[in-house]
């Protein structure tokens, strides 16, 4: 069961998952139009195959006490294969790093931060960031509001599903007397 090979069973379970992490079994294959036990099976097979890489709660970033998140752009002096390998684990171990992307163009990685206040992520990009080998530029730019935000992958490049069928009703014709 390779991408190409999803059918609308397959896409119909994630399109569920996505919407509803906690969703369960029973939920799933009435979701997918199937019984439950091959929802589960599918399922099983979808995380084997690497198309479901894991489960989690969305936490509110806020509550937690993180006010500020911002996006670091970092540029470095060298982009040799051993010097980004060595910044991309460094960055693996800071925890105000939520996100990091390698770039193509003037900008070398994005790192999306997490930090208490101002006053941390200074520090953190300060202390840490600028004081980290082959780091050459940084610029931030701190979140002001976030209209849109989500995990989600988008499943339009899958055939478009068609919705499960309802429960036919038998209609048996009436009996002569």
């Amino acid at each position: 069961m390779r991408a190409h090979e999803l059918d609308s069973i397959d896409v119909r379970i994630l399109q569920a998952l996505q919407a509803s992490g906690r969703a369960t079994n029973v939920q799933l294959a009435q979701q997918a139009g199937v019984t439950p036990p091959p929802a589960l099976r599918r399922t099983h097979a979808l995380e084997e195959l690497g198309y479901i890489r894991g489960y989690h709660a969305v936490l509110d970033a806020k509550k937690l006490g993180y006010a500020v998140l911002a996006f670091v752009f970092v540029g470095l002096v060298s982009q040799s294969d051993r010097e980004v390998k060595a910044f991309e684990e460094r960055v693996g171990s800071w925890s105000k790093v939520r996100e990091c992307h390698a770039l193509s163009g003037e900008t070398d990685f994005l790192l999306k931060c997490a930090a208490k206040d101002l006053t941390d992520l200074q520090a953190f990009v300060t202390e840490t960031l600028l004081t980290t080998p082959n780091v050459e530029t940084v610029k931030t730019a701190f979140v002001v509001h976030v209209s849109k935000s989500g995990p989600a992958v988008p499943l339009d490049l899958v055939p478009a599903p068609p919705p499960p069928a309802a429960p036919r009703k038998l209609r048996l014709p009436p009996v002569p007397r």
